[in-house]
């Protein structure tokens, strides 16, 4: 399914976080990536949404036009600042990779992909999609 998925991308909507997707997830939900518990709108943007497949080897969500303007609204504000906050805030043992400037640097450069990316699949009534190996 993920295969097929990826196929048939759209370049000219498409937007990879690589690795970043980990952190940021953290960041925009509780610190962890748990799939369940309280939904925000933020955490709709890498692992929120409906899950289109049950399995461990991959994941795949979908966020509709209309979660992605509340999502692209919800993070519209957020800065570098607060993003920080939250990436200290993540558990070491728990991330599975060192914390350091240089991590979240690249966590901040693929986050700021996201806000334009939701507003303007929001905007224009498109799903979004998010595929990720485990």
């Amino acid at each position: 399914m993920q295969d097929e998925i990826e196929e048939r991308w759209d370049d000219a909507w498409l937007v990879e976080v690589d690795k970043a997707w980990d952190a940021i997830h953290r960041c925009l939900s509780d610190g962890t990536l748990s799939l369940h518990g309280a939904i925000n709108p933020s955490r709709l943007a890498i692992l929120g949404g409906r899950h289109l497949y049950r399995g461990n080897d991959y994941i795949i969500s979908l966020v509709t036009p209309n979660e992605a303007k509340t999502v692209a609204s919800e993070i519209a504000t957020i800065d570098e600042a607060w993003l920080r906050g939250k990436y200290d805030a993540i558990d070491a043992d728990d991330y599975g990779c060192p914390k350091s400037g240089e991590d979240f640097d690249y966590t901040w450069d693929y986050f700021q992909l996201l806000p334009p990316f939701f507003k303007r699949a929001g905007d224009a009534g498109r799903y979004v999609i998010f595929t990720v190996d485990q």
